[in-house]
């Protein structure tokens, strides 16, 4: 299958790119294929590229005749600073020349520059083309001609074009559906942001409510996994299926599945579930959260209540916690048996247990002596009023240790 199958032919035809150290410049464009980028020091062409100022510097081939130059001296930088999108091995980009470093001192040097990878094949996972004239007897079925020209349809494990030494291809990875008026920056795995907006009668989950044009911004960070589509068919973001994400809503009710919707504290007006609402709210939904703060306070203010709702249970580990509350019920809403305050609890059973001890040692010693013209003293008075002293005296002894060491209250 020919190259020109591709689109390609006829496009070297504008002045050659300059080659590295040489004079001149431009705005002529042309589009070569990749065929080594350098990403880091463990590049064999690190130093020779300026070192770290270098990264992302490319090595490449004519797209026309790619057997008719040699790549030692066929280099490229990227063209914005801010911005970086490194292509991969085998994609296409544009280049053109501008100022070097040194052009400074020496205006004609100029050197040469290349735009983010060509949309070949609308795909934001990758736009490589097949190297080489024909494609092999694996490729072909993974190219399709159609009305709109060749298209890309992968239905096996790749495409076999070699697209770097960790880069893996997976050709189930769906670019995103457009609505109108959208913005959209996507990765190359399944993360993305959009920013977009309610948009009456399409296939996505917040428009449900609404108006048209009403703001919305979805950060997502791994597809579904289990979309039932192929590859090549856009899908749009599942707030549940997704694996990590944060949206952020004006009016927009969002079918989120929350894990636990137990709101059995509140006596009345219990929040909304998140399913149910729409408004503006902020929405981060993921297989675990991690708040965390290295110099200052981490603050959770609310307008109305504060709710942790978990199905296993809520834990806090902390050295100091302080309740500044005027009404705290434990174990229910319905709550209405007061607590006891521990300090003068224990001072007044110290009271009781002294004047009891009193009692009982002033028993035991009347129990002792013998009444005049009367009987005897009883023995088994004396006993039982001793053994109550004593036990008295231990219970009056342990009551400090009835005070918690850590809990107080007013």
């Amino acid at each position: 299958m020919p190259e020109t199958l591709y689109g390609l032919a006829g496009l070297n035809t504008v002045v050659n790119p300059v080659s590295n150290g040489g004079g001149g410049g431009g705005s002529s464009f042309i589009p070569v294929r990749v065929v080594d980028i350098v990403l880091n020091e463990n590049h064999p062409n690190f130093e020779e590229v300026g070192g770290w100022n270098g990264i992302g510097t490319i090595y490449y081939l004519s797209v026309v005749n790619p057997t008719t130059q040699d790549t030692s001296t066929n280099t490229a930088k990227p063209a914005f600073s801010n911005i970086k999108q490194f292509p991969l091995i085998n994609e296409i980009v544009y280049l053109f020349t501008l100022p070097l470093p040194t052009s400074q001192d020496e205006p004609d040097n100029a050197g040469n520059y290349y735009f983010t990878p060509i949309n070949i094949w609308n795909s934001q996972h990758h736009n490589a083309v097949p190297n080489g004239a024909i494609l092999t007897e694996e490729q072909s079925p993974d190219y399709q001609q159609t009305q709109a020209g060749n298209v890309r349809r992968v239905q096996d494990n790749g495409t076999e074009i070699f697209l770097g030494n960790t880069f893996i291809e997976e050709p189930d990875i769906h670019p995103l559906l457009p609505f109108e008026g959208d913005l959209i920056y996507e990765g190359r795995w399944g993360n993305s942001i959009r920013f977009g907006s309610t948009v009456s009668g399409s296939s996505n989950d917040w428009s449900v409510t609404g108006s048209n044009g009403n703001p919305i911004t979805i950060i997502r960070n791994g597809q579904n996994p289990n979309i039932p589509t192929d590859g090549w068919v856009p899908t749009v973001e599942d707030i549940n299926g997704d694996l990590s994400s944060i949206y952020l809503t004006s009016t927009q009710k969002l079918p989120l599945q929350a894990s636990s919707t137990n709101y059995n504290s509140y006596p009345s007006n219990p929040p909304t579930t998140p399913n149910q609402f729409a408004g503006k709210q902020l929405i981060l939904n993921s297989g675990r959260l991690v708040f965390n703060t290295t110099t200052d306070h981490l603050l959770l203010t609310s307008k109305k209540s504060i709710n942790l709702n978990a199905i296993e249970g809520t834990y806090i580990d902390t050295p100091n916690i302080v309740l500044n509350s005027t009404s705290i019920k434990l174990g229910s809403k319905d709550a209405t048996e007061s607590l006891m305050l521990g300090d003068k609890t224990v001072t007044l059973l110290n009271d009781v247990l002294t004047q009891l001890i009193s009692v009982v040692n002033d028993l035991g010693q009347l129990a002792a002596k013998p009444i005049i013209g009367g009987a005897a003293p009883d023995p088994k008075l004396i006993a039982t009023a001793a053994k109550a002293k004593i036990k008295l005296t231990n219970s009056k002894n342990k009551l400090n240790t009835l005070l918690s060491k850590q809990n107080k209250t007013v």
